[in-house]
């Protein structure tokens, strides 16, 4: 069982300890009294348990399903074939399946895109990284470039979201396999790290752990669960993740090369069995979260909000939740969090990714089998 499938309010000693903890812990979160100041329109239905998308310069989009294609709209509707030449040999079940989509900095020029997915079988899988080239319709040439290590057995707590940075590295998120949660504070496993990588899958020189004896050279940070939110601040070049806690201690985290981020040494959630995970919530050497969420929201998608269409929030953060079903906007100033608001509570179904779309939109997509792409416009 994990955070994904379900998640189940933490019992009020915990709470409480997290409340009086000198962390800020999100526990609650300003629901609108009034109506809300967006509209919704759903563009696509029918998609199997959509994962993410990417908005192509042309106006079109692609989209992963997680137990699905790739698939594309073009012009605000779904093309009803898939996009042939995608990665092979996929594994399909739990947290597992085809995951984020994500383009070059440079695909006006050089058309490519990366696709994050789990190969293997139930009994042995891994997250793998495709590239390949995208014409419009179909793609080419394409290949495994990178491999996470070492193999793992269950379908559960994938992680695979992506996003580049500044130098045209990017970063990558493998979570901790669920039951292999201790690998997260070993550096010899990629399980519960975020990794970082160039376009063809090697590493750069600069990694933090390049030359370190016992070390995988590709890892950037360590130490997390199930990190299925990651973006850059394209004003200052922040790095920004989210990641799902189990019976509670969801988080938000501030990103800096080299550092660990407590799972599971140091966590404010607590088991599904109700045991501890660990006694601590701070520790030695440990990063603190800049949001903890307590009892659990179970974040999916992350975008940084900074269109022209909804001016009063500029600069906010927009998650995707799982089982409160809603979209959280976070604002963060100064290293804190100030605000929040549980958005899209309406619909009462479960949000897997939340994107800023070029026309200043925000789009969603809902985690079912009869999966929608949601477009919140201004009233």
């Amino acid at each position: 069982m994990n955070n994904e499938s379900m998640a189940r309010p933490v019992g009020w000693i915990v709470a409480l300890v997290a409340i009086l903890c000198s962390l800020t812990v999100a526990t609650a979160a300003r629901e609108p009294s009034t109506e809300p100041p967006y509209h919704v329109e759903t563009l696509a239905t029918g998609l199997k348990f959509p994962w993410s998308l990417a908005f192509l310069p042309n106006g079109d989009t692609l989209l992963t399903e997680k137990f699905g294609e790739l698939r594309i709209l073009r012009k605000g509707a779904l093309d009803p074939a898939p996009v042939t030449g995608g990665p092979q040999n996929i594994l399909k079940e739990g947290d597992s399946g085809l995951l984020d989509v994500v383009l070059d900095p440079a695909f006006e020029t050089n058309q490519t895109v990366f696709i994050t997915f789990n190969e293997g079988t139930k009994e042995q899988n891994h997250l793998a990284v495709f590239r390949a080239k995208f014409d419009g319709a179909t793609l080419s040439g394409g290949k495994v470039i990178f491999r996470s290590s070492p193999e793992k057995t269950g379908p559960q707590h994938s992680g695979g979201r992506m996003v580049f940075l500044p130098d045209g590295t990017f970063l990558v998120t493998v979570s901790d396999g669920f039951t292999y949660r201790d690998a997260a504070q070993d550096l010899g496993s990629d399980l519960g790290k975020v990794l970082r990588l160039d376009r063809d899958g090697q590493v750069p020189r600069d990694n933090p752990f390049v030359g370190k004896e016992g070390a995988r050279p590709e890892i950037f940070t360590y130490g997390h669960r199930n990190a299925l939110g990651l973006l850059v601040d394209p004003r200052n070049g922040d790095i920004w993740l989210h990641e799902n806690g189990p019976k509670g201690g969801d988080e938000i985290n501030l990103l800096k090369p080299g550092l660990n981020y407590g799972w599971p040494k140091a966590t404010f959630g607590v088991d599904y069995s109700g045991e501890l995970v660990s006694k601590l919530q701070k520790a030695p050497g440990v990063t603190d979260p800049v949001v903890v969420w307590t009892p659990s929201i179970a974040p999916s998608g992350f975008t940084l909000y900074l269109g022209k269409k909804f001016p009063q929030w500029t600069g906010d953060f927009f998650v995707g939740t799982l089982a409160e079903k809603s979209i959280r906007r976070v604002k963060i100033r100064n290293g804190n969090w100030t605000e929040q608001q549980i958005l899209l509570r309406e619909l009462d179904t479960r949000i897997r990714d939340v994107r800023t779309g070029p026309d200043g939109n925000i789009y969603a997509l809902t985690d079912t089998d009869n999966g929608q792409v949601l477009r919140l416009s201004p009233r």
